[in-house]
């Protein structure tokens, strides 16, 4: 009999609980912190105080909506990290003091492993060997996934990641953050009429410090021209701005399926919620004959129902926690 799980994902500025039973997520509750808007980015002394403010009322909401007892869970899972420190010790520590009063298994899970095992969640699942590209507002890796827990990053960026390329490049155009989704809507309406140049990086690895710079550039040139440029082709930019970013995601995975001779591939991460990057590869995996996944939007941006997913192969394994650990703002993958 699988196991009945909660978990807890507290990363960044999301605090998320899921609870799962007989394989099936009951729960994925996700308490956002809509503060951070104000400052144009994220804070994090604001986002481990939010967790604090969150993570109680959340966890007790979600086990009233799932229908489960305190003492029907076998274990809890929490994300150790990577993330902002300060907002994962709330979720270890919360995580530790559950573990212990219910005398149950502690399970701690890598946050981007858990993004590459939402796969997992629902139907259609790779097969093993596969590739996922995983992008989000601080990480971008090329993962070679052998099995559950067997990932070794091939690829990753050398600077700034794909998302902070997005949300960057939004705070230049004068868009609130998050700016991806925001860039991802207007890209839909234009057209791309502006290039910038792909960085020249040698085998799988990324830098978006570059575009970045270029994309600045380019906005303070043309603004000398005309104030308002950014105004009056808005939707042109981000369509620009946006196929630059995926079209150098694109070309990094066919280089990687090429050199691997995998034609499973997947993405994963916040910015695999973009429907341009989602638009693009899924036209290049016909191209290629790829086997192609994309999570659902749910599972996309940061969320503990991935947590609880990769919990269950740890659990399955006898793979638990000391009571001791502590969270680790950066962790590698495998």
């Amino acid at each position: 009999m699988l196991p009945t799980i909660l978990a807890i994902e507290s990363s960044c500025d999301d605090t998320s609980i899921a609870i799962l039973k007989d394989d099936a997520i009951l729960v994925n509750l996700v308490a956002s912190q809509k503060i951070h808007e104000e400052y144009g980015g994220i804070v994090p002394e604001v986002a481990s105080r939010q967790h604090l403010k969150n993570i109680i009322p959340t966890i007790s909401h979600a086990i009233k909506e799932s229908g489960i007892q305190l003492s029907d869970f076998q274990a809890i899972a929490v994300t150790k990290g990577p993330g902002l420190l300060g907002s994962l010790v709330v979720g270890v520590n919360v995580a530790k003091a559950l573990a212990l009063s219910l005398d149950v298994p502690l399970i701690e899970v890598n946050h981007m492993k858990a993004h590459v095992l939402a796969h997992f969640i629902d139907d259609p699942k790779p097969a093993f060997p596969f590739l996922c590209l995983t992008v989000s507002g601080g990480h971008t890796q090329i993962v070679m996934v052998r099995d559950f827990l067997d990932l070794e990053v091939i690829g990753q960026t050398r600077d700034d990641a794909a998302g902070e390329a997005y949300d960057k490049s939004g705070k230049l155009l004068g868009l609130p953050y998050p700016a991806g989704p925001l860039i991802d809507k207007y890209a839909a309406q234009g057209e791309v009429k502006y290039s910038f140049t792909e960085p020249k990086i040698d085998g799988l690895d990324f830098s978006f410090s570059g575009m970045k710079t270029a994309i600045r550039y380019f906005l303070r040139d043309s603004l000398k021209e005309n104030q308002r440029f950014i105004e009056e082709n808005m939707n042109d930019i981000c369509a620009s701005i946006q196929f630059s970013i995926n079209s150098f995601l694109r070309n990094k995975l066919i280089k990687a399926s090429e050199e691997t001779g995998i034609k499973e591939i997947a993405i994963a991460g916040g910015v695999s919620a973009n429907k341009g990057l989602r638009k693009m590869l899924t036209e290049e995996a016909d191209k290629q004959n790829w086997n192609f996944y994309i999570p659902q939007f749910q599972y996309c941006t940061d969320n503990a129902a991935m947590i609880v997913k990769a919990s269950v192969y740890y659990y399955e394994k006898g793979i638990f926690s000391d009571l001791k650990m502590k969270p680790s703002a950066r962790m590698p993958i495998s």
